[in-house]
């Protein structure tokens, strides 16, 4: 049964609201990390881990489940994954003790990664069933401000009811929980957008290789890992830099520096929507360096001014950087596999996101902060170097979309 014109818009809006919600209940924590540290005697490493095993969760989940939905349907994933972020606020919910917090971070990873892939296939394929022959720009402004607007979304609601709410430790979690709920039927009413094929399904884990053009493939993976290492940098460390290294204990503070810089990077996505691919991925490139070189600037002289302007040039690159990534990957690959194309492409990102991040944490350690931050900022600007030579090849036209929705 063909859905109405009515209903696919309804859909393609609903899916963005529920990334949206499940992106920003991912890092609710991180402003509250500087609470937990102080009520259950944490120190920074700790909270290294707590990230790190939710980076574990999000990788194993897109190994695993990440490109299932290409077989058994886009809601068949979205609606358990949905219910795992529930059962992770539930968690948080329980107690404040190391085991829990570790339990629901890793919960928490695991539905990421089953969403992620998942929901921005969705969008891309009910925006081109609304829309046949269109322009892809809506779907890739809606779905990648989603990803990087729902992760500072959830530091800002989190920061400030816990600067001026009650129960900082528990109100966020009782706020995300009426949300998640409401994502989930929202999820239910959507159409679906895979015919699962006849026969049976032969399962196998997420194979991380190119989809379409290769060097296109291979471009975007290497600007998804590259953007979304600044990404990790301030969801792991920034609350504790600010409230340590600045003096600057303020939680909305904390939250609303993290937002700053997602939110930097969904305003740079929505607002690049008529650049080509090749413009995007220069304006994200020289953002992101020039952005991540004042960031250790201001670390350098403890100038919180400079931080933050650094940090939200560094968020406006890497948001415009990992826009063109999404869009090179849904449209060089062919609908059967455009979910686990991207998958693959978030499998890459989330690394990135972990990796870099954990290696801090363990550096800071024994090295000063200021210093750890400046061997980081080398590696990405080699990095980014790595990525203007593979865009130079240029990118693939998408191709046209025949799907079948009910």
């Amino acid at each position: 049964m063909t859905a109405s014109p009515a209903r696919l818009h309804l859909g393609f809006w609903s899916i963005a609201l529920a990334f949206l919600t499940a992106m920003a209940f991912s890092t609710v924590p991180t402003p509250l990390y500087p609470l937990y540290m102080k009520q259950d005697g944490f120190d920074t490493f700790t909270v290294t881990i707590v990230f790190a095993v939710y980076a574990v969760g999000v990788v194993i989940s897109l190994l695993l489940a990440g490109h299932v939905s290409d077989r058994l349907g886009r809601k068949t994933i979205l609606i358990p994954a949905l219910a795992l972020e529930l059962l992770a606020a539930v968690l948080f919910l329980t107690s404040t003790s190391l085991p829990v917090l570790l339990a629901a971070r890793f919960v928490t990873g695991l539905g990421v990664g089953m969403i992620t892939a998942t929901a921005t296939a969705h969008l891309s394929e009910l925006h081109a069933a609304h829309r046949p022959g269109a322009a892809r720009q809506r779907f890739e402004v809606v779905s990648t401000a989603a990803n990087s607007g729902g992760l500072g979304l959830g530091t800002l609601i989190a920061g400030l009811l816990a600067q001026f709410g009650y129960a900082p430790l528990r109100t966020p979690y009782l706020v995300f929980i009426g949300l998640l709920v409401v994502s989930i039927v929202a999820v239910a009413l959507t159409p679906e957008t895979v015919t699962r094929p006849a026969g049976k399904y032969h399962y196998r884990p997420q194979r991380i290789g190119a989809h379409g053009d290769r060097t296109v493939y291979l471009a975007a993976a290497t600007s998804a890992l590259a953007s979304f290492a600044v990404f990790g940098v301030f969801t792991s460390l920034a609350p504790g830099f600010v409230a340590g290294t600045l003096h600057h204990s303020s939680r909305a503070l904390a939250g609303a520096i993290v937002f700053a810089v997602f939110g930097a990077a969904a305003a740079a996505q929505a607002l690049t929507g008529r650049l080509s691919g090749p413009a995007k991925t220069r304006l994200g490139l020289l953002a992101q360096a020039g952005g991540i070189v004042t960031l250790v600037t201001g670390m350098h002289t403890a100038s919180l001014p400079a931080f933050l302007i650094g940090g939200v040039a560094a968020g406006i690159g890497a948001g415009v950087l990992f826009k063109a990534a999404v869009g090179a990957v849904a449209a060089s690959a062919s609908p059967a596999e455009r979910g686990e194309a991207l998958a693959g492409l978030f499998l890459v990102a989330y690394l990135g996101l972990g990796v870099p991040a954990i290696g801090l944490g363990v550096a800071t350690q024994s090295l000063p902060a200021v210093t750890v931050m400046m061997w980081f900022a080398a590696a990405l600007l080699t990095l980014l170097g790595a990525v203007a030579l593979l865009s130079r090849r240029g990118q693939t036209p998408a191709p046209a979309l025949q799907l079948s929705v009910r």
